[in-house]
């Protein structure tokens, strides 16, 4: 579910049977990764303060994720990215709060 505030997810990475748990926002950032599907998520659409860094501790523990760079107009035209789940993972778990 889109958004689903989670207090923790566990996950399987295909190919690999140990579970990985993942905790709070991080949890929140791989919730949205996997509902998006091919879309993927930008912090414009799927608004979290620190989407890099989740990110980041999502590929420490090794979910394979794409950033994607995006241009925007506007009147505040630059970029932003775009970040698309790769390695394909089965939700054993979820834990709201």
């Amino acid at each position: 579910m889109v958004g689903e505030i989670l207090r923790s997810i566990t996950v399987v990475i295909e190919g690999d049977t140990t579970p990985r748990t993942f905790k709070g926002r991080d949890a929140w950032a791989l919730g949205n990764l996997i509902a998006a599907g091919e879309k993927g998520c930008t912090p414009i659409d799927h608004p979290g303060p620190r989407w890099s860094h989740y990110v980041f501790k999502l590929r420490g523990g090794g979910i394979g994720i794409e950033t994607i760079d995006e241009r925007h107009a506007g009147p505040y035209a630059g970029s932003h990215a775009r970040y698309v789940l790769r390695t394909p993972v089965t939700v054993i778990e979820r834990v709201a709060p």
